[in-house]
């Protein structure tokens, strides 16, 4: 069982998504919260696999309460739902370290699928919202990723790896490039998002772009 909690201040709209979850048999909901404090608080007592979170809350707001999670409590997932889709959110989820940010017109199914793929440890974007993230760090200017010690620890290969990440090619896409098994692939990214401290294939795309890694197409 996938064991899940609903953290949104709309009790109609917890109420509603709580129902429809239920109608998967491989997923429990273990409470709800109407607050960021509130999902912190049962995160704690009840150990979710994942959350959904809405982003504005009283007390404490989504991006607030999913950083302060990334932090002490890594193993939660939070699946960030909401109705806006503006920059600020977007990237306020994801730098605090959500695995996923979803909009609330999402179809049903679609939702229920997402819920097990931030399970399985995976990362998880809208498409629209995946075209925001890579095209908002396209414009950013990036300094030169030869002086950052970090990526010095990667291999050509992985480094190479990480840029097609970057891009937005899954591991199967990766495989083809690069004519490996798309095992090999998995293992490089397991290697790649170990050695940089990185929680998942969303936070390495920032990570890259940040480090200059990635530059704009030209």
């Amino acid at each position: 069982m996938t064991r899940v909690l609903i953290a949104d201040d709309d009790h109609l709209m917890r109420a509603g998504l709580a129902e429809l979850l239920s109608y998967d048999r491989g997923i429990e909901i273990l409470g709800q919260a109407g607050t960021g404090r509130e999902a912190v608080e049962l995160a704690r007592a009840l150990n979710p696999e994942v959350i959904l979170m809405d982003v504005r809350m009283p007390d404490l707001d989504g991006i607030s309460a999913t950083r302060l999670l990334a932090q002490t409590l890594p193993e939660v997932k939070v699946l960030v739902l909401t109705t806006f889709e503006q920059d600020d959110y977007i990237f306020g989820a994801l730098r605090a370290g959500a695995s996923g940010f979803l909009l609330k017109r999402t179809r049903p199914e679609e939702l229920i699928a997402a819920v097990h793929t931030i399970a399985t440890g995976d990362c998880l974007l809208s498409p629209s919202v995946t075209r925001r993230v890579i095209a908002r760090m396209a414009q950013q200017p990036t300094p030169e990723y030869t002086a950052n010690a970090t990526l010095a620890q990667l291999t050509a290969r992985e480094r190479q790896v990480l840029e097609l990440i970057c891009r937005g090619l899954s591991n199967r896409e990766i495989a083809s490039a690069l004519v490996v098994e798309e095992s090999t692939t998995r293992t490089h990214v397991k290697r790649i998002l170990m050695k940089l401290g990185l929680r998942d294939r969303i936070q390495a795309v920032i990570f890259g772009y940040e480090n200059g890694l990635v530059r704009p197409a030209t």
